[in-house]
């Protein structure tokens, strides 16, 4: 059923809409202030929403203009007695879906809610279909099957159409760039640029330089004037990725750009405009962080507005046959040959684990791809020599099938790289301090290893 939220300041109009959009099957909501269906409106997740243009304490035009502002996605139709076409244009101009001049009919308003439905039922669809094409052939293409991506896939077609900030969360390896790339060739911004940044993989002392510019002689080696990923994602959109360990002084500035719509190179004393939309992706739960003071709490919510969370593969095994297949046919089209995935092999695929997600099945797969001729791969092709068992306390041998030097360090490496990063919640710059290595060295082994 769907939900309408009808905001009028006269109780007549309010009881007949209530009592007409019942008859014709919708739950109705009505509020008689402007400012409580505001905060209503933000609150719950309405289809649809029934405004009158003039109304006490915040007229309709101005709801409109909040409701959109902080991320409200229900169609609006504004009401109204006066203005007639001026009024229905500025209606428009702020983003609201239709317009009703009053008196109407009662036929008037369901013809107009069951077109707005219609409207909405086949954008999400376009939407859809746009968001699962490849942008380019080093794109994976959304594969979906399972129940969780498809409303993944259903919320990216509801929130691409606005500029609402999205926050997409999961595991590492469950696409959640993918997403945030189909979110931007489903939207408006198709057509302008995408720019993604790692916010984990850039030393802190070049980050906000990285993203906001810099001028000439802001610092040593500065020798001229540089846009930062902001100005270079102007008009499209910026994916923040790994956004948790983004540090706090730069999350006050981030705050401020999402806020303002204006940046200031470092170095600098003018603020530029720009008009990014932004996307945040993360494996850690921001909610905790900022309860524990490791995330700016406004900066949380403020992200917040939308949030698209990816199940790990092992919890939609569904997904495992098609995007197997999936990688299996790109890699046949990459090497010149035929290839195939025998039932076996989709049996045992759909068997494992899969920690690693989504990046691990498809490195699997190409592992099994490069170490065989075959033109069918078998259950036996992914078996790969195991990793030698770790040595007894005190026994100072390595167990059954040790392997080479090499293989025993690998082992030893990869698994005090796991137990660093659980300890430290995947705090990659946490993990690499106490290993010993530098941020890029770190990364460098978990993608080789398999632990992104």
């Amino acid at each position: 059923m769907k939900r309408v939220l009808v905001v009028d300041d006269e109780p007549g109009l309010r009881q007949s809409l209530g009592l007409l959009l019942s008859d014709a099957g919708y739950a109705v909501t009505a509020e008689s202030d402007g400012r409580r269906a505001l905060e209503r409106a933000l609150a719950e997740p309405f289809d649809l929403v029934l405004c009158d243009v003039r109304m006490p304490e915040l007229d309709g035009l101005a709801f409109l203009r909040a409701y959109r502002t902080n991320g409200g996605a229900a169609l609006v139709i504004v009401m109204g007695a006066y203005g007639g076409e001026d009024a229905a244009l500025a209606a428009m101009k702020e983003g609201a879906y239709d317009y009703l001049p009053k008196p109407f009919r009662p036929d008037e308003v369901v013809l107009t809610l069951r077109k707005a439905e219609e409207r909405e039922r086949l954008r999400h669809e376009v939407a859809g279909l746009r968001a699962q094409l490849a942008a380019g052939p080093t794109e994976r293409a959304l594969v979906v099957e399972s129940r969780a991506m498809r409303d993944a896939l259903d919320l990216v077609a509801r929130v691409a159409e606005h500029n609402t900030t999205v926050l997409i969360t999961g595991e590492s390896g469950t696409g959640k760039e993918v997403i945030a790339r189909a979110i931007h060739r489903a939207s408006p911004r198709a057509g302008q640029p995408f720019v993604g940044i790692n916010c984990a993989a850039i030393p802190e002392s070049l980050l906000e330089s990285e993203l906001f510019g810099y001028v000439r002689g802001a610092f040593t080696g500065a020798s001229g004037d540089k846009a930062g990923l902001f100005e270079q994602a102007d008009g499209g959109t910026l994916l923040l990725d790994e956004i948790g360990e983004l540090p706090l002084a730069l999350q006050a500035k981030l705050l401020r750009v999402l806020q303002e719509g204006e940046i200031r190179r470092v170095g600098d004393q003018k603020t530029r405009r720009v008009d990014v939309r932004v996307l945040a992706a993360t494996a850690r739960d921001l909610g905790a962080e900022a309860g524990a003071g490791r995330f700016r709490e406004d900066l949380f919510y403020r992200l917040n507005v939308v949030a698209i969370h990816l199940p790990p593969l092992r919890e939609r095994r569904d997904d495992i046959a098609p995007l197997a297949r999936h990688f299996a046919a790109r890699l046949a089209q990459r090497f010149g040959r035929p290839l195939a995935l025998s039932d076996g092999a989709i049996t045992w695929l759909e068997g494992q684990e899969w920690r690693g997600n989504v990046r691990e099945l498809e490195n699997a797969i190409e592992r099994a791809v490069v170490l065989t001729d075959k033109e069918q791969l078998e259950p036996a092709d992914f078996r790969t020599q195991p990793l030698p068992t770790p040595p007894s306390p005190g026994s100072g041998e390595w167990g059954v099938g040790s392997g080479t030097l090499r293989e025993v360090t690998e082992a030893a490496e990869r698994r005090a790289i796991t137990e660093i990063l659980k300890e430290t919640s995947g705090n990659r710059r946490e993990a690499a301090k106490r290993l010993g290595v530098s941020l890029r060295t770190l990364f460098y082994k978990m993608s080789r290893y398999g632990l992104e």
